[in-house]
Order: structure tokens, then sequence, then C-alpha cells
């Protein structure tokens, strides 16, 4: 497969913290539009590995390419806060309009002065993932169910590319954490969605393909139809953490198998 089919190359890499190495990969691709999901007890490198592809945490060794972008060294400060957090102090609807900041230029752009159309799409983003009639609502009276999903919506103006998404569902109960992942799905369309998970129950919901992780290594690398309970309970057997328990019961897939749960968008495709 050619490298322009890929969003994400990984040769030789390792990340250590003093003595002891977090993750080595010997090499490991992911395809543009590709849905995927890092599954691996506690401690196998799994936040690990979705830090150095967001520019978070700089490889020891080896080489990251991520929308054909070599990536030697984390992002700023300035440009994290810009990507991280939502800003309490602002309304939902407001939080939700930043994400289309990209897309604006201009004095429209630092003077957060949306046009009509986009002020619209955000209402529209807010009730896809049910905060209908929450726009005025400060973000931090929001709870933290609801500040996820507020930032499941921001992804829908921003229009990225590549969506990493550190467990998107932990705050959220059953019912709601498969709603999510529908959400999650629906507004990730063409864009590589990577997704830390600890429910098996939620994988036939966000990924066509799964990667393994123990001990630091991969384990395996394969599409969601070969990854059975036997093979994911093989995952978790030499760790003493636990495997984890579904919490749901799997609703029907997402029609495309695939927020502060999720890390930053790295570049956004043009609208």
């Amino acid at each position: 497969m050619s490298a322009t089919t890929h969003d994400i190359h990984i040769r030789k890499l390792a990340v250590k913290a003093g003595a002891r190495t977090l993750l080595r990969l010997d090499e490991l691709h992911i395809g543009a539009g590709e849905r995927v999901a890092i599954v691996g007890h506690n401690g196998a490198g799994k936040s690990t590995l979705l830090r150095v592809l967001g520019g978070l945490a700089v490889p020891t060794e080896g080489s990251v390419s991520v929308l054909g972008r070599p990536l030697q060294e984390p992002v700023s400060d300035a440009a994290l806060r810009a990507w991280l957090h939502m800003v309490s102090r602002l309304s939902a609807r407001e939080n939700v309009l930043i994400g289309a900041l990209g897309r604006l230029s201009g004095w429209r752009s630092w003077s957060r002065l949306y046009p009509a159309t986009l002020v619209a799409e955000a209402d529209e983003a807010l009730a896809v993932v049910g905060l209908e009639g929450l726009g005025d609502t400060r973000t931090d009276r929001l709870s933290g169910g609801e500040r996820q999903k507020l930032s499941i919506a921001r992804l829908r103006l921003q229009r990225p590319r590549l969506i990493l998404a550190d467990e998107p569902t932990a705050n959220l109960d059953p019912a709601a954490a498969a709603d999510a992942c529908r959400w999650l799905c629906s507004i990730a369309g063409g864009a590589t969605l990577i997704t830390v998970v600890h429910q098996p129950a939620l994988l036939p919901l966000l990924a066509d393909h799964v990667i393994g992780l123990r001990d630091g290594a991969l384990e395996f690398d394969l599409p969601i139809a070969q990854v059975d309970a036997e093979r994911l309970q093989a995952l978790y057997a030499s760790s003493l953490s636990p495997m984890p328990t579904d919490r749901c019961s799997t609703p029907n897939p997402c029609p495309t198998p695939a927020l502060t749960a999720c890390l930053p968008t790295l570049q956004r495709s043009t609208p």
C-alpha cells in the first residue's frame, strides 16, 4: 500500500521514562479513514501511544509521521490549551463555535462574530448529542458527561481529518455511552478515528480495526471480526488488571463501523 493511503506511520518507536520503557513498536501503519480501537491492560501503553500521535509526547527513539507530517517535538502549551480545553465562562454554543475558527478569516476569527449559518450549525450539533436547549448555558454549569458530549459536538464544526479519543465514554452511563459512540462515529465521517476503549462491548460501535497492547508492545493488530472474547481474555491474562467487564449490551453497530476526552485534532480538512 502506498504511503499516501496512510495517515499514520510508526517505525522503530520507543518511549521511555528513565530506565523504564513505556512503549515499543517496531512498525505500525493506520490507513486514512480507518476506525481503530486501542485495547489493553492498565499500563499497557494505550494512552502513551495516543499522546505520541497527538504530539504531546516525544519518542525516545524511532520516527512518527501523522497526516504526512513528522512529529519531532511536542505541541506548544498555547496550542494545547486551544485544542484541549473548553472555556468554562463561555456558553455551550460558543464552545462549539470555537471549533469553526479555523474556517473563518480576518476580523471574524479574532472577534468571534460568527455567521448565522455557523450558529445554526452549532445548534444542530448540540441537538445531535442531546444538548438541545442548553446552548446559552455556561459550560461550567454542565455536568462532566454533558461536557464530554459538548466535545463531540465541537468536532462536528472542526471537520478534522484525525480524531484521537482517550476513553470518550468514561463519564457516561451505559445507554449514554452507546449513544456517544454513535455520535462520534457519525461526526467522524471520513476522518481517521483512533479511540482508547475499556469496554469491549463498545468495540463494534467504534472500530473496524483493533490494536492490542501488552506491556508496552504490540500484541495484535487485527480486523474487528477477528477479535473475539477469547483473544481479549488472552490479552489481559498476563496482567494483574482483570479484563474489563461489559457494562452495557452491544447495540446495533454504526452503519460505518467504526473529549475533555478528545485529544487534539492535528489538522482540519477543508470545508
